[in-house]
């Protein structure tokens, strides 16, 4: 179980307008001791993100109301947020498109369909600072 210092759990926001997608992945932390919380849109992701303090947020790129990437500009704009980490979860997997999240404020992306088994550990390594580079690999 990912626990913060304090013994309680790690707190992730899954921001996805798909609740089958959004499932899967609350199942999948769940099972590994992570506190989820739920988003369907853009505003709803802004706000629960201000008002829960997660310690890591899953961004889906499509979002109704406010798309996943102007989302994470601007709580990256905000000083209490530059340093909870913003990974990409989406089912955008063209040329440019982790480019794209990165340049937005991600520090990663994670492409759909998302393996199950590598989930929680690529969720853990963000957690301890893995950040990804624009040119590629990682930085720390």
């Amino acid at each position: 179980m990912e626990e913060l210092k304090s013994g309680l759990p790690k707190k992730i926001l899954i921001v996805d307008d798909n609740q089958d997608s959004r499932e899967l992945v609350v199942k999948i932390l769940k099972t590994r001791g992570y506190q989820t919380i739920e988003a369907v849109d853009g505003e709803e992701a802004l706000q629960k993100a201000i008002t829960e303090r997660p310690d890591l947020i899953l961004m889906d790129r499509s979002l109704p109301k406010v798309d996943g990437y102007e989302v994470t500009r601007r709580l990256k704009s905000q000083e209490e947020f530059k340093d909870i980490p913003i990974v990409a979860l989406t089912a955008h997997a063209m040329r440019g498109d982790r480019e794209k999240a990165l340049e937005a404020g991600c520090q990663g992306y994670i492409s759909k369909p998302i393996n199950v088994r590598e989930l929680p550990e690529l969720i853990r390594s963000y957690l301890r600072g893995k950040r990804e580079s624009i040119l590629g690999g990682e930085e720390k």
